[in-house]
């Protein structure tokens, strides 16, 4: 079991677990909307309360790692975050579901610091970046989440049972990979570290690069199913393929991502990029039919996949701000922007239609195109 269990295997187990319980959420998001009569305002409010708990997690997750080791922390929080998830599925009611998204954005947020706060010392014990790779694992995980949801809906499982099933069968799957042998370092937390860090200098095209790619990611996430719904008119079971569609893409991506940027570079990747995700949003406001639209979001998979890894490697590699403080300023932006967007699309969809948000999103994807250039300012830095 040993062999099996490699440090690699053991942190892409992390990363697929955290990805599969909120693929399972975001399956099942219209399955809400319908028992609890949500309207988009009060949807965007429940999201709210998922990213306000997720963001209040990060620097408590991150203090707590550096503490008690990254590792041990993964352990800790993905264990309550499959409990979590099962609080969510039978919350009876909009105060309760109010209530556990908070929880569960807490534990979503906290085990994702920690986990890439692991990888990152995998990284570097193995010697080569394969950072990109475990993104692709909880890229694959939260496919895994959604096709659960749509099998879910296909035989009418009530949500209750579909995440109590799902967080014992992916516990049961990836919790042994978790308890591999490994020995996080243990690092003081400085007493006067800010509890949010944001971007300065160069940074701050970077870090909005990844503000517009946290933005996509979570319109695609949290409103996929509900667009192909509430706007195309799709049955629910349907609805479910949007998430799926942009999931699988991202992990055949995310997969590529490396070879990709080492053959053509960062700025051009990031430009190419950011038309794409662009394109995606924009033939989904654009068409009526499923297929066209599930090619929509495909291409949304195929932009945003690589900007996320791209701004973290800018930023640890940048010659005025230390690696872990440029990280944590850049991720501040992306994992705000990711959890706390599909709120705001909601608010703005109530106001207007859900089909302009899109087209807002669409053109914030844009900005990855344009401030492309800002990704190889570290290379021309370092060398002068």
């Amino acid at each position: 079991m040993s062999r099996i269990r490699t440090p690699w295997r053991s942190v892409s187990a992390a990363f697929a677990l955290n990805g599969v319980l909120l693929g399972c959420w975001a399956s099942r998001v219209p399955t809400f909307v319908d028992r609890l009569a949500l309207s988009e305002g009060m949807l965007g409010v429940l999201l709210l309360l998922m990213g306000v708990g997720a963001l209040i997690s990060f620097p408590l997750a991150g203090s707590l790692s550096d503490r008690h080791g990254a590792v041990r922390v993964t352990r800790w929080t993905g264990a309550v975050y499959l409990l979590s998830v099962v609080a969510v599925g039978f919350a009876p009611s909009v105060g309760f579901l109010g209530l556990a998204l908070f929880l569960f954005g807490v534990f979503h947020g906290s085990m994702d610091v920690a986990m890439n706060s692991w990888a990152t010392e995998v990284e570097k014990h193995m010697g080569r970046s394969v950072m990109s790779s475990f993104h692709a694992m909880w890229s694959l995980g939260a496919g895994l989440g959604a096709g659960g949801g749509y099998l879910a809906t296909s035989i009418g499982a009530g949500t209750g049972p579909h995440f109590l099933i799902a967080a014992v069968v992916a516990g049961m799957v990836f919790w042994p990979f978790l308890q591999a042998p490994w020995t996080s370092r243990i690092r003081q937390t400085p007493v006067k570290a800010p509890i949010f860090a944001f971007p300065h200098g160069a940074l701050i095209l970077v870090g909005f690069m990844a503000l517009a790619a946290g933005l996509g990611e979570g319109a695609a996430a949290d409103w996929s199913a509900v667009y192909l719904r509430d706007v195309l008119g799709r049955p629910e079971s349907q609805a479910t393929l949007g998430y799926a569609a942009f999931s699988v893409t991202m992990v055949i991506m995310r997969l590529s991502v490396d070879r990709i940027i080492t053959r053509f570079g960062p700025q051009a990747v990031a430009r190419v990029a950011g038309v794409l995700a662009a394109s995606g949003f924009f033939l989904c406001v654009l068409t009526d039919a499923l297929p066209v639209a599930l090619i929509g979001f495909v291409l949304m998979g195929m932009g945003y996949a690589a900007v996320i890894p791209m701004a973290f490697s800018r930023a640890a590699h940048d010659p005025e701000v230390p690696a872990g403080q440029a990280i944590a300023s850049v991720a501040t932006l992306g994992y705000g922007a990711m959890l706390l967007g599909p709120p705001a699309i909601g608010f703005i969809a109530e106001a207007t239609s859900l089909r302009l948000s899109f087209v807002m999103v669409g053109g914030l994807a844009l900005l990855i195109a344009a401030f492309a250039p800002a990704l190889g300012r570290s290379r021309v830095l370092a060398a002068g």
